[in-house]
């Protein structure tokens, strides 16, 4: 695997760092396409000499992209955001990224989605997903889609920012705390994209990517909070309350959720029974209780002298 090049939008994020991993460590090259190429310049002692390029691109401007894919045998989009201008990035990026890959003779493109995208579906972030699915399939109709759940990892930005409430706040407040998760560990699902990109068998398909367990919100503060040694008072927030504060999340400094969060708590954000998902691929989903005490620790009391007689 050592000849192929495989092109990464997105590769300097939390989710790109470890499919980069999987990629070096399987010999193939890795050309990282950024808008400021510096961001993923940490990744390059991952690879051997040789094994890393850096160009810079910007998905939402065709010509970048283009330059981006010449020679490449394999391209992953993982760009996306949680705010701003989702159509532009979502939708027109996801497309030129496709368009650009299918012009080069790219042999393989995969495609990072979401459970939850749909065309039709309310939240702004939900439905430009499913708009970009439609857009990649139109482009490249031979592209892997994944559609993970929340993913978890030690640079996540969910178990993270939870953790952070639990440890910061004597009284913690949950929004929909009967919404379901199906957390996904971040080295799964980078397994399953090295495999989606170096393996034959995946072309046109789309998984969705759930770890081993389904837990509400109010399941996963209570297992947060028992990890990192905390106890705090759990308030139920009010669905009317809880709405009303996205509703004017523009205006209320320090608004714990936008309104576009809001319109995707309302769904579970679980696989569904009849989609293909981690199996596919020949992978057993890593449980949150198997990896995230080794990065929980750190907000104990104590971090890892927690429990240690004398720690002050």
């Amino acid at each position: 695997m050592m000849d192929r090049l495989v092109v990464m939008f997105g590769g300097s994020g939390f989710l790109g760092r470890y499919i980069a991993q999987e990629l070096l460590g399987s010999g193939a090259r890795v050309r990282f396409a950024e808008r400021d190429p510096r961001r993923a310049w940490y990744l390059k002692p991952l690879g051997n000499l040789g094994q890393t390029q850096f160009v810079a691109a910007d998905v939402t401007h065709k010509d970048s992209v283009a330059r981006a894919v010449q020679g490449a045998d394999a391209v992953i989009n993982l760009v996306g955001i949680l705010s701003g201008k989702f159509d532009k990035v979502h939708v027109e990026g996801a497309r030129n990224v496709a368009e650009a890959a299918a012009a080069a003779g790219v042999a393989t493109f995969v495609h990072m989605s979401a459970i939850g995208a749909s065309a039709q579906a309310e939240s702004a972030y939900g439905r430009t997903k499913g708009l970009g699915e439609e857009a990649v399939r139109k482009a490249f109709p031979a592209a892997t889609i994944l559609r993970p759940s929340i993913v978890f990892g030690r640079e996540d930005n969910f178990i993270n920012r939870f953790a952070g409430l639990i440890r910061a706040l004597p009284v913690l407040p949950v929004i929909r705390s009967q919404a379901k998760f199906q957390p996904v560990y971040a080295g799964d699902i980078a397994r399953a994209a090295a495999k989606a990109l170096l393996e034959d068998g995946h072309a046109g398909k789309a998984y969705e990517l759930g770890g081993p367990h389904v837990l509400t919100m109010g399941e996963l503060n209570a297992w947060i909070a028992k990890e990192t040694g905390r106890h705090p008072l759990v308030a139920d927030v009010p669905d009317a309350l809880a709405g009303a504060m996205a509703r004017f999340a523009g205006w209320l400094p320090g608004a714990p959720i936008t309104w576009d969060q809001w319109l995707m708590l309302q769904k579970d954000n679980v696989a569904a029974d009849t989609a293909e998902g981690l199996g596919a691929f020949g992978i057993t989903p890593t449980p949150l209780a198997a990896v995230a005490p080794g990065w929980l620790v750190q907000y104990r009391r104590h971090g890892r002298f927690a429990g240690v007689k004398g720690a002050a």
